[in-house]
Order: C-alpha cells, then structure tokens, then sequence
C-alpha cells in the first residue's frame, strides 16, 4: 500500500473511529472500570470473533453486553446453559398450528445481534455444538430451512474460573472457535466504591442510549480489513504462534516439557485481524507491534495444552506467552 493511499485511509479511519469512542464513552456512564474489557469486545465485535469471558460472579458481566448492544442499537439476548437445556432451545424449533395443521419456524434466542451464553460449561456437548454451528457458519438450520443471522453477530460467552462442578469443560475445538478468551478481574476499591453509591443512593439508575445503528459497525469492518499490515508485523504473528508449537525452535527449550500442543492457524488468523481492529480503535490506518502485543495474550492463553508437569508446578499458559513475547524479537 502505498504512503498517499495509507494517508487517505487514516482519514476515513479518523472519522469513524470517533463512533467507537462514542460506544466507549455511552457504555462507561453505565458501567464503571473494566475499559480493557469492553475494548476486548469492541475488538471482536469490528473484527467478527466471539468472547469467551472468565470471571466471578457478580462482575456486571450480563449488564456490560446488554450496554453495548443498547449503545448500538442492536437486538440482545441472553441464554442461561444449564444441564437440562436442549438444542432447540438455543436455535428454535418446528412448532406444529393445530388451526392450519402446519408446522412453522419458531425461533430460538440465538437470533439476535449480541448473545449472552452464560455459563456455557454448564450445557452438555450437543448444546455446545448447536451454538457453536451459529458462531462458525453465521446461520442456523432448523427443520429443511437455513437461515442467516443477522449481522452483526457477536456471541459473549462466560464460564466461572472457580466452581466446576457440574460442568461440562468445553472441548479444544470449541474453545478455538473463540477470537479472544478475556479474564474480567475485580474492581478496584475506588471503582466499587462508585458502584456501592450508584446503587445505594435511592436514584434511578443510569440507561443507555443508542449512539451507533448496526449498519455503521458493518461499515466500520470493511475500513479494518483494508489497514495496512506490513510483512515484518506478519512474521512477527507466525514466530510468536510457532512459538507455542516448537519453543525450542526459538531459544524456549525450556517450555517444552510444558506443552502438549501449540495454537491452530486460526489464531495466527485472529491475531492478525484482531490487531487490525485494535490499530482502528487507536485511529490509525497501519498497525504497530503494540497492538499485536496488547493482545496477544487473549488470543493464544486458550490455544494452548499445558502438560500435567505445568499443572504441577502451577504454570499457567498465560506465563507460557509472557516468555514467549520477551522471547521473539520486536520488528
């Protein structure tokens, strides 16, 4: 790309990246703290991946989605997995009229334009699957009819780091259908502290208001995928994922006996676009091996096998990539 055209880009860029800080600004009045994550989620949301979000219960994590789709005016809906939930509870099913003696399409919550999966290690495998065909395929399959989801799309889904019990862990092909895997951390004493008065003061608390239509976020992606990446931002992405696959390769002999497996193509893929979508919120046309770095972690933490010796010395995979990025050199 020439340096006339990245300029012109820039420009477009400029101008529509302030609609993102407008979200940002629209869902902080709603929600206190947590900047990092909602940028998380903006990512995915610019760059058509899904969350899988980590953290305890009680984090506003059901009240930050259901934000951001109002703050874009978009169709939100949420989806509690439990042992009991079936497939056509999540997709919809074939509902028989007794008055036209006819079935017809009853769908399911999964058609809406932000989606909630709460607590999706709670559902067993065939449930996981039917979610996991609308996140891949972008459509869904009920009786002889294929329909497509609108657009756009973007499934948040969260597990409890803590209470397993009764979980069904999601499978490694599942997890690696998830852009980003996000850890939601609590909030800082001066942060809870806002929330304890918020919500202890007696007025009526704050709602969000539509600063954005789904069509601008379409419009949004299209400028991404034209940002320009160079080479050297490129073989940086596939050193820091073989990295993961041959450490010893890359001077890290010494995490091999701590790996099983390294991460799938797909995260080279998502990190490159990823890193796209993070350059477009920092209002630049090109990106900087910052924006790789910044979120690097959330892409690869899940794509990773830990070996039973790194569960016995308490090694997390999020300690694998940090070796790894002060491993590979910056371009």
């Amino acid at each position: 790309m020439k340096t006339e055209d990245i300029a012109a880009l820039e420009t477009r860029i400029q101008a529509q990246s302030i609609l993102l800080d407008n979200i940002r600004r629209e869902t902080g009045r709603i929600i206190v703290g947590q900047e990092a994550v909602v940028d998380r989620l903006l990512v995915c949301l610019l760059a058509q991946g899904h969350v899988l979000l980590e953290g305890m219960p009680g984090l506003a994590k059901t009240l930050l989605v259901k934000t951001l789709a109002r703050t874009i005016d978009a169709r939100f809906s949420r989806i509690q997995f439990t042992p009991d939930l079936l497939p056509a509870d999540v997709v919809g099913t074939m509902v028989y009229n007794p008055s036209t003696q006819e079935f017809h399409v009853h769908q399911g919550p999964v058609f809406a334009h932000f989606v909630l999966a709460d607590e999706i290690n709670r559902a067993p495998a065939k449930v996981q699957s039917a979610l996991l065909e609308a996140m891949q395929e972008r459509q869904v399959t009920i009786g002889t009819e294929t329909f497509t989801l609108q657009e756009p799309f973007l499934v948040l889904a969260t597990q409890n780091p803590v209470d397993q019990e009764g979980a069904y862990p999601l499978p490694e092909a599942q997890m690696d259908r998830f852009m980003l895997k996000v850890h939601m951390d609590y909030p800082t004493m001066e942060e809870e502290r806002e929330v304890i008065r918020r919500n202890t003061s007696g007025a009526a608390l704050a709602s969000p208001q539509p600063v954005a239509q789904p069509e601008e976020i379409l419009y949004a992606r299209d400028l991404v995928r034209q940002i320009y990446m160079d080479e050297k931002i490129e073989t940086y992405i596939l050193q820091l994922v073989a990295a993961t696959r041959r450490p010893e390769s890359h001077g890290l002999a010494r995490l091999r006996p701590f790996l099983t497996y390294g991460a799938s193509p797909r995260a080279s893929v998502y990190l490159g676009i990823a890193a796209r979508a993070m350059a477009f919120l920092r209002h630049r046309a090109y990106v900087l091996p910052e924006d790789v770095r910044a979120l690097c972690t959330e892409v690869l933490r899940h794509r990773i096998g830990l070996s039973y010796e790194a569960q016995a010395d308490r090694i997390t995979s999020d300690e694998i990539v940090r070796d790894i990025l002060q491993a590979i050199p910056v371009p």
